[in-house]
């Protein structure tokens, strides 16, 4: 009996965060659609403050992040295919995983951590100590002046950090390819671009197109949510962290599976 109560509580929970992520997005896509035509746009600075934020204040962490785990995955997959003698195509498996898996879920996990646990901690700030209830007290919306601003920046700067981070990754397995693997340096990039195709690249930019609105909705969702005071604002940042890193995961395998059923 507990335990069907704990499923049922655990249930409406998930329903419940469902139904308030989903009327967030459609009251984000809103201000962003529709605002504009009535004389309501988003602002352009808090946008172009946001995209630096979670871009150019990103870009270090996603470098190594993504030159290392390129370096990693060179010389991982090197180790097997060179009992099979075809070291070669170090280069075409490092390309291939980069732009089409790991560079989107990579740099989306990092923006996770490190941007999406920021939205959410400065929105659960402002709910505690009700800024945002002073907004609403001015007439002002909340998901036109906090919301949809992280949404807009992240959105366009996901799918940038992560074109970026598949390059950054393929020269770590470069680095590799020509120095430990003794690949000449021009027969490497040749063999990478002969396997890499636009379906590869789009695939994996779609699929940071998507990460970057669940990271949004989840973090501004969780920072609007928050109660309780400062303990309430770590619980928040911890939620969203968990729940956008299983998202992340979840959308990843669904997305996967349907380009490969797609063809």
């Amino acid at each position: 009996m507990l335990f069907v109560e704990s499923v049922g509580r655990a249930t409406h929970a998930l329903a419940g965060q469902i139904s308030q992520t989903s009327s967030l997005l459609a009251q984000t896509l809103y201000w962003l659609v529709v605002g504009p035509f009535r004389k309501k746009p988003v602002s352009r600075k808090s946008v172009f403050a946001q995209t630096v934020f979670s871009g150019w204040d990103s870009l270090a962490i996603v470098f190594f992040t993504d030159f290392f785990i390129g370096m990693v995955l060179a010389m991982q997959s090197a180790y097997q295919l060179e009992q099979l003698g075809a070291t070669l195509y170090v280069a075409a498996l490092v390309g291939v995983s980069m732009a089409r898996e790991i560079g989107p879920v990579l740099t989306a996990l990092v923006v996770a951590g490190r941007v999406g646990a920021a939205i959410t901690a400065e929105l659960a700030t402002m709910k505690v100590t009700e800024q945002v209830e002073a907004l609403q007290t001015l007439s002002l919306n909340p998901v036109r002046y906090l919301v949809a601003p992280r949404f807009m920046a992240l959105l366009l700067m996901v799918p940038c950090l992560t074109l970026l981070g598949d390059l950054i990754g393929m020269f770590g397995g470069f680095v590799i390819g020509t120095t430990s693997l003794g690949l000449p340096p021009g027969l490497y990039i040749d063999t990478t671009f002969e396997f890499l195709t636009a379906k590869d690249v789009l695939t994996g930019l779609l699929k940071s197109a998507v990460f970057a609105m669940l990271i949004a909705l989840i973090a501004c969702q969780q920072g609007l949510a928050a109660e309780g005071g400062a303990e309430g604002v770590g619980r928040a940042t911890t939620r969203s962290v968990v729940t956008s890193f299983i998202m992340i995961i979840v959308a990843d395998a669904l997305l996967t599976a349907f380009f490969y059923m797609a063809g």
